[in-house]
């Protein structure tokens, strides 16, 4: 049992609850899926308790990707309603990517907690590099022409994804632009890739970790529904918000302060892994 006072459980609560926000309100923002936010999150809350430290990150992972299922959703409808989700994009990237999250999903069977961290802090770091830039980096003026070559891009993307615990545009929205698609249409077709990678990655998480001790209750595999639950209503419920403020304001500060705010994170997590 976690040894807890009732004021530091709603402290937790409350901090998960804001946190759930922000993590709607962002993957309707910047297509990011909300688990940029929610991973280290969930790693931190579990971290001040007693629970397991080799599953913690796994978790934070796991439920986060639940958690995106959902919020993808609400997220695609309402870019979809403003015409910014590529139909033949979706379908051009959607095989690599679904094959790729669940490859991800079930590779973390055989990678540890400090693992996950590196992989999740070392690609957050670059994200974090990428949004503060002020100039974009162009791979291309246009999509590869190639499907094999689409086939892998598509295919990496949804198993760092899958091991990141986020949904698809953290690493597909700059891709998508160094490839010169137009930003909102990159932000909105990523909304929808969230959903390719959260299911058969969150399928792989639970295989996963079918079976071992020590996970919390109302737990399938390393996903733990209870978590899931608290956080659904308001990463669902607010990332239609994020999508509307998408649409009508210059989004290039708000990056640089989650640039800031990832970068941060991404350090620290990085520190806990390697030091």
């Amino acid at each position: 049992m976690l040894d807890f006072a009732l004021t530091d459980l709603l402290l937790i609560l409350a901090g998960v609850i804001g946190t759930a926000i922000i993590a709607g309100i962002l993957a309707g923002l910047l297509g990011v899926g909300g688990g940029i936010v929610l991973v280290p999150v969930l790693f931190w809350v579990l971290s001040i308790t007693n629970f397991p430290p080799e599953l913690s990150m796994h978790m934070a992972v796991a439920t986060s990707l639940a958690t995106i299922i959902f919020t993808s959703i609400s997220s695609a409808r309402a870019h979809d309603k403003r015409g910014s989700v590529d139909r033949s994009l979706l379908k051009l990237w959607a095989p690599g990517i679904v094959l790729g999250a669940l490859s991800g999903g079930l590779a973390a069977k055989y990678i540890n907690a400090d693992g996950l961290k590196v992989i999740f802090g070392g690609l957050a770091l670059l994200v974090a590099i990428n949004m503060a830039t002020p100039k974009t980096l162009v791979i291309r003026d246009d999509l590869p022409g190639s499907r094999l070559v689409n086939g892998v891009i598509s295919y990496v993307t949804g198993v760092f994804s899958a091991l990141m615990g986020i949904g698809g545009g953290t690493l597909s929205v700059p891709l998508l632009v160094g490839f010169s698609v137009e930003v909102r249409r990159a932000v909105g077709t990523a909304s929808a890739f969230g959903f390719l990678i959260a299911v058969p990655a969150v399928l792989g998480f639970i295989y996963a970790g079918w079976g071992l001790s020590g996970r919390p209750p109302l737990s399938l595999g390393y996903v733990n529904i209870a978590a899931a639950l608290v956080i659904l209503p308001f990463t669902v419920g607010f990332a239609p918000l994020g999508a509307k403020i998408a649409h009508s304001v210059d989004t290039k500060w708000i990056k640089r302060v989650f640039a800031a705010f990832l970068a941060i994170t991404a350090i620290r997590m990085l520190m806990s892994a390697l030091w």
